[in-house]
């Protein structure tokens, strides 16, 4: 079966266009072949209960809690997330347990046996992957994140109970647009008519752009970030706590300073789903919130590896996440060793001004094992323009090894920039 499973996952990653591998040639707007594709299979996505999650940052934490709460709450519970650190199986869930392998080899050579006047990329395939996995498991709900944008999206087939808009903030420019208002435009694109739909942080036009989506098509709309009742507050254990929710006061399991705005935005989303009908108990929210990462199997986002020296990763990797994550790495111990590498259709301007800012910092350039990964060789060029120096590493696990050896105790290291150096980092580390 490992042989058979190796086979099924090369062909999905080789034979498909796959975003996480090449970038912009993947990605494939609209939902013509998705819908296609599910006819094929019976049509899984119709009939699916689901929770919809679009945002540039914090989609895959909220998507995660969501359900974390969901699974205490006795639902059966499907996760579609994306993408994947260290196995391809960790974006189709159910109740926290990955998808068999068998599954994905079962449904792989069903696909391959089938002659379709469509050639569907990756996302696209396993996407329907996932719609089938949670028809077979007959799930009571799916939490559902969208891949990249929202209204051309191969998720945007499903019709949910709820949709969810964690924020917006300036990536994939090329796709999506060039502004906020016309990324979030796209997002908004997740907005169905009368379907129930929460905000988590939006402002000025961006909000005009959300009001008057939900307005058109006779959607309620909620903005978390409206709700003052809720007090949020950051204790010596470095977790957010938010008192005076309708469940009771409430720990998050998720540390970082945006898990502050995701917390919210997961409260004010299952308070909605609460008076739809949803049933979920106060213990259900505490007990879901308190052990996300233990219940769903989330990984990366600001992960401590390691006391001493402190080692922490996160996938962070636009400025909208480091405009949070530069404030976390400034508050950690002693020196700051940072091994960063990014993918190279991202501006990183942005990201490494804020970089540049963070005392007591030596830099590792490396770069992460895909091919869109920018040559370390040419990261450290673009940094130098920033006043940022560093040494040159040929992969992730050199320049972790590098950190550690020169770190001393009571300093701390920090592996970002992309989700791929996560992943490589993590897989090196199993």
């Amino acid at each position: 079966m490992t042989d058979s499973y190796a086979e099924a996952t090369e062909y999905l990653f080789t034979c498909h266009p796959m975003f996480q591998r090449v970038g912009a040639g993947a990605y494939k707007p609209g939902l013509e072949t998705a819908l296609t594709l599910s006819e094929a299979f019976g049509s899984p996505h119709k009939g699916l209960r689901c929770i919809h999650v679009a945002g540039t940052n914090g989609k895959g934490s909220t998507a995660h809690s969501i359900a974390a709460v969901l699974q205490k709450a006795g639902y059966k519970t499907g996760l579609y997330t994306s993408p994947h650190l260290v196995d391809f199986r960790e974006r189709i869930r159910v109740d926290g347990r990955m998808i068999p392998k068998k599954y994905v080899v079962d449904f792989t050579a069903r696909y391959r046996d089938m002659v379709l006047q469509c050639q569907p990329s990756f996302f696209e395939l396993t996407t329907i992957m996932a719609f089938e996995y949670f028809r077979h498991e007959q799930v009571d709900v799916a939490v559902v994140e969208t891949g990249l944008g929202g209204r051309l999206d191969t998720t945007n087939i499903i019709t949910p109970d709820l949709c969810v808009i964690t924020n917006i903030s300036l990536d994939h420019t090329a796709l999506l647009g060039d502004t906020p208002e016309a990324i979030a435009r796209e997002k908004a694109g997740i907005i169905k008519p009368e379907i129930p739909v929460v905000v988590g942080e939006a402002s000025g036009a961006v909000r005009e752009v959300f009001s008057s989506k939900a307005a058109e098509v006779g959607a309620p709309i909620v903005f978390a970030s409206d709700d003052r009742s809720i007090d949020i507050c950051r204790d010596a254990d470095g977790k957010w706590h938010f008192r005076n929710t309708p469940w009771g006061d409430v720990a998050y399991g998720l540390e970082g300073e945006c898990q502050k705005h995701n917390g919210l935005t997961v409260l004010t989303a299952l308070a909605v789903m609460t008076a739809m009908g949803y049933r979920i108990a106060s213990r259900d929210v505490v007990s879901g919130l308190a052990q996300v990462c233990d219940t769903t199997g989330l990984a990366g986002r600001w992960m401590s590896l390691g006391d001493n020296p402190k080692v922490v990763c996160d996938t962070g990797h636009n400025s909208g996440g480091w405009q949070y994550l530069v404030e976390q790495i400034a508050a950690l111990p002693g020196m700051h060793h940072m091994v960063i590498g990014f993918v190279n259709d991202k501006d990183v301007s942005d990201i490494l001004c804020r970089i540049a800012a963070v005392d007591r910092c030596k830099v590792y350039f490396t770069r992460a094992s895909v091919d869109r990964a920018l040559p370390a060789e040419e990261l450290a060029e673009i940094a130098a323009r920033y006043g940022i120096s560093g040494e040159v590493c040929a992969d992730v696990p050199e320049a972790y090894e590098k950190a550690l050896a020169e770190s001393g105790k009571g300093d701390s290291i920090f592996v970002g920039g992309s989700t791929f150096v996560v992943a490589d980092l993590l897989a090196y580390l199993r």
